[in-house]
């Protein structure tokens, strides 16, 4: 089986743990194996451990005179040449920097915005005009999304979401998990790794890159960036298929009650660096 390269231990661990208790649980051994075949290697960006550093929370704005302003704030920056060429398996950019707006509240929003390398950039206003640091709710977002360098963890991803439309709404994305036993065992074993992105103190501004991504609303995000193109539902009069969209990256930060951003796109935009078509999705729990 391969679950991503590299394969670190840590994750060949989480595997062994996943496989245990599935298999104690009495799910059926073909059912637990044909499942984990659907891992995916993803990278796990917090602001602490012992990794290298890949990219930043927040920071400075960096971008080509000839740039707009971006409308929502700067959520992180991430150096794309450190990153491993195989962290993913994603179509990423091999060097320059990736960078990553948004706002998460209700009415939040986002884009993605890529720099190549060896492109002149110079520094922009950290605080777009529709988000002032004077402004009450602001400063409270600004103060509980804190700066710092992002280190990276290579992981793994498993389908995580088991609540999905089914026919005669839609058939599953490719990935998506026909076991909702399969996917409560995931979450329970992330629940107790002390570095994963479910612990205590692992959705400390975390940002997942890759992988499946977990749920936006009950959703898996690629499925509602999919669905929403045309403001319908795939699979009755929206497009045929999911059209490969993927989940680019998800962002955690600290907010009280949670929210999450997801930046998603399809495979073929990200490859040809149409950063532009990228759709972000904002789940606020309050």
């Amino acid at each position: 089986m391969t679950y991503g390269a590299p394969v670190l231990p840590r994750n060949v661990k989480i595997i062994d743990q996943v496989r245990a208790e599935a298999l104690r649980r009495g799910i059926p051994a073909d059912d637990v194996e044909r499942w984990l075949e659907l891992a995916r290697p993803s990278a796990f960006l917090t602001q602490g451990g012992d990794g290298p550093v890949v990219g930043a929370i927040r920071g400075p704005l960096m971008l080509p005179a000839d740039a707009q302003d971006p409308e929502y704030p700067l959520i992180a920056t991430i150096d794309c040449a450190a990153l491993p060429a195989d962290v993913t398996d994603l179509p990423l950019p091999s060097d320059g920097q990736l960078l990553l707006f948004g706002w998460p509240e209700e009415s939040g929003w986002g884009e993605v915005r890529y720099v190549p390398a060896g492109v002149a950039v110079e520094e922009r206003e950290q605080y777009p005009p529709g988000f002032p640091p004077d402004d009450e709710e602001c400063a409270e977002v600004y103060t509980e999304i804190g700066q710092g360098d992002l280190h990276l963890t290579v992981d793994i991803s498993l389908p995580y979401v088991k609540t999905i439309p089914g026919p005669p709404w839609s058939p599953p994305l490719p990935g998506d998990p026909p076991f909702e036993e399969l996917t409560e065992v995931w979450k329970e074993v992330l629940d107790k790794a002390p570095d994963g992105p479910f612990s205590p103190g692992g959705w400390t501004t975390p940002l997942l890159l890759g992988g499946y991504g977990t749920e936006c609303n009950g959703f898996n995000p690629a499925w509602l960036a999919a669905s929403d193109q045309d403001g319908s539902v795939r699979g009755v009069d929206g497009p045929p298929d999911h059209g490969d969209w993927v989940v680019l990256a998800e962002f955690h930060g600290g907010r009280q009650g949670g929210a999450s951003i997801h930046w998603v796109i399809q495979r073929a935009d990200l490859k040809e660096r149409r950063f532009d078509q990228a759709s972000v999705l904002v789940y606020w729990n309050p």
